[in-house]
């Protein structure tokens, strides 16, 4: 058995439940590595990572770099003699850093490597109405999520499962597979395979507000994927135009309803209780959405407060 000291790298919230199991599981931590502190919100106050926040709440020594070159990051980190380093959701790292520790840096990325490589892989298996995804633990090298794996967790996708719902679920996997990697290595057990590379393997690509907006002139399963996809952030959002008015709508929840007509692609009807967009093979049901300066709520409670008329249109 060798004995690990571990250095641990990650910000966002699917990198707390990995670390706590770490720690839960009595490893030893020598430090946590977390993106720098940045102001948000309305008053611009400081803001911590969920990871740093963690951190602080157990005790565990915190390093924020903002470059992970600085000679100085590099002599602190050399200085807590970790044998390994393990990697959930931060940044992409220098080799001077991955190769740092005698027994490697391990990654944990949430799809099945290596479709899904990049940095929206949840998200992008929802919108591309996949049916099966997990997470993979794989040795860093010089690319993007191209090392060796070492272990794979597999799971089903709901049919109408959101990305924040898969996102919880392969948190729980994901703190299961970087326990058995840890235990592999710890028994210098952990044997890897290569990654296969193919012209057909797909992207995580980065979201950003063009991704993230709906065409209606798309089928109906392929806009609500991409609904459950971006649900509860970043959110798919379009414009709906009524009287005049333009609002940039986010959409939260959806449902498809297969149907003939012949509408226009984006043509709103609405009851007193419905909000029903037309795509080409049927209708989107608005479940939860929100306009701009409200809260998010239901179709039903939003009508109570904004009335469409019949020449209202998504776009």
């Amino acid at each position: 058995m060798k004995a690990l000291r571990i250095v641990f790298m990650g910000t966002p919230e699917f990198a707390v439940g990995i670390l706590d199991t770490i720690y839960q599981n009595h490893y030893d931590i020598a430090a946590v590595i977390t993106a720098p502190d940045k102001p948000a919100g309305r008053g611009q106050k400081i803001k911590y990572s969920a990871v740093k926040e963690y951190a602080l709440e157990k005790g565990l020594p915190v390093l924020q770099p903002t470059n992970l070159k600085d000679p100085q990051f590099l002599a602190d980190l050399q200085s807590l003699n970790a044998n390994l380093q393990v990697v959930v959701a931060f940044r992409m790292l220098p080799e001077a850093v991955w190769k740092m520790p005698s027994l490697g840096t391990f990654n944990l990325h949430a799809s099945l490597l290596p479709e899904y490589r990049g940095a929206a892989p949840i998200n992008w298996a929802v919108i591309n109405g996949e049916t099966k995804t997990g997470v993979t633990t794989f040795f860093i090298d010089d690319k993007i999520d191209t090392g060796a794996m070492i272990l794979r967790g597999e799971t089903e996708i709901g049919a109408n499962e959101t990305a924040g719902e898969l996102h919880d679920r392969l948190m729980v996997l994901g703190q299961d597979t970087v326990l058995k990697t840890l235990q592999l290595i710890e028994k210098g057990e952990a044997t890897t395979t290569i990654q296969s590379d193919s012209p057909e393997i797909k992207t995580a690509y980065k979201l950003n507000k063009d991704n993230c907006k709906i065409d209606w002139n798309q089928n109906g399963a392929t806009v609500h994927n991409l609904v459950r996809g971006l649900s509860p952030y970043p959110a798919a959002w379009c414009y709906i135009k009524d009287n005049g008015q333009e609002w940039n709508v986010k959409i939260y929840e959806t449902a498809f309803e297969a149907a003939n007509h012949s509408l226009a692609s984006g043509t709103i009807q609405t009851t007193k209780k419905e909000i029903k967009v037309a795509v080409s093979n049927g209708y989107i049901n608005l479940l939860q959405l929100q306009f701009p300066g409200k809260k998010r709520m239901k179709a039903s409670e939003l009508l109570n407060g904004i009335i469409l008329s019949e020449s209202a249109i998504a776009f």
